[in-house]
């Protein structure tokens, strides 16, 4: 079975949570029989095609970038090349550009969407976007979720949930580097044993504000891996709240990362904005079996994250209630401990890349099936 997957981002010119998804997606895939193939958007595709892991990537030139949507002349001729190929095309919304190809290219393969969020940031240009977006999601054969609760709190995935599933995205700990000894105790010299640790881009959604504004006359020791273009502010906010055992690290490496991660005493994930859709880095802390702190925004962060059960979970933009669970955790390791070991198990229940390439391939062949029926 050959799947085409289209988003306008991929690895290595960008790293964020769906492209990391879509590589999730692939390498499962490939364990399971499927030839996976992701064609992309770059600003500077030299090569056009390059072999990442168990699947090739095609670039098509980026000519100019709008609202967070990227456009090509080039990927037309590329989608409908590479589509006919195909036995199954996997879109990955949102991306306005990408309803256009689909259209023009007169595309009858066996489609699905996997719907990573809904759009909250540009609300004008949702309202020219709209009637676009609901025919190109109507006609999809499926479109697929990551969580239920983002499911049941979507007005858009409402609309079409006859024919939505979910399947929850997946991540393997096999595929994440083991640090050596010696990076161990470097990073344990430098930031000591116990600290709440957060991972991820510097961007509008992340709540990082909050959490600085929870750190206020508190002491707890917080380390933030990641960089963006929130940077300078958050520094400046720290700065001007006087805190103390505050660590910024900026972009590290996956060792690093890993290092961090397996260090940590609890994860702490402030995201306040429906933009967050799921929390790849959250998984990730589940995956090594850490208690989390995350907001009720209604989407994959508290599906991750249950309750007094895996972490705990408070009402968005609320810097005194995060304080409050923060001193909760820290004040309770036994309590803690047994958080995360709960939570390392939900992580291998319904979590892990092998689950999500099960359900994936399976919801492949259904389609498959359907079409092949319908042309009998």
């Amino acid at each position: 079975m050959r799947v085409l997957h289209f988003f306008k981002t991929y690895l290595t010119d960008s790293f964020g949570g769906i492209e990391q998804v879509i590589y999730q997606l692939c390498e499962s895939g490939a364990k399971l029989g499927i030839d996976s193939q992701v064609l992309t958007l770059s600003a500077d595709p030299t090569p056009p095609v390059v072999q990442l892991g168990q699947h090739e990537v095609h670039r098509a030139k980026l000519d100019i970038q709008f609202a967070s949507t990227g456009f090509s002349r080039s990927v037309f001729k590329q989608f409908r090349e590479l589509a006919a190929e195909a036995d199954v095309v996997n879109y990955h919304f949102p991306w306005p550009f990408m309803d256009l190809v689909h259209f023009a290219s007169g595309m009858n393969k066996p489609c699905v969407v996997t719907y990573h969020s809904d759009i909250v940031r540009q609300k004008h240009l949702l309202k020219l976007y709209r009637p676009l977006m609901n025919r190109f999601l109507a006609s999809a054969d499926r479109i697929v979720a990551a969580s239920p609760n983002y499911l049941h709190t979507s007005d858009v995935l409402q609309q079409f949930k006859d024919k939505t599933r979910v399947i929850p995205y997946g991540l393997d700990k096999a595929g994440y580097p083991q640090p050596d000894v010696a990076r161990m105790n470097r990073w344990r010299q430098r930031l000591g044993d116990k600290f709440f640790l957060f991972v991820g881009v510097m961007r509008y959604y992340k709540g990082l504000h909050i959490l600085l504004d929870a750190l206020k006359d508190v002491d707890y020791p917080v380390v933030i891996v990641g960089a963006g273009p929130l940077e300078q502010a958050l520094h400046a906010q720290a700065a001007a709240l006087g805190l103390r055992n505050l660590h910024f690290l900026g972009r590290l490496d996956d060792e690093d990362k890993v290092a961090l991660l397996e260090l940590s005493y609890a994860i702490v994930f402030p995201s306040h904005l429906r933009s967050e859709a799921f929390g790849i880095s959250l998984l990730e802390g589940a995956m090594y079996g850490k208690p989390m702190i995350c907001s009720e925004i209604g989407t994959g962060t508290s599906y991750i994250n249950i309750h007094n059960e895996t972490g705990l979970v408070v009402p968005p933009s609320d810097p005194l209630a995060f304080r409050e669970a923060m001193r909760t955790l820290w004040d309770n390791p036994v309590q803690a401990a047994a958080m995360g070991v709960k939570a390392g198990a939900r992580y291998r229940q319904l979590f892990s890349a092998d689950e999500m390439g099960r359900q994936w391939a399976e919801l492949y062949r259904e389609l498959l099936e359907e079409k092949s029926l319908s042309y009998a």
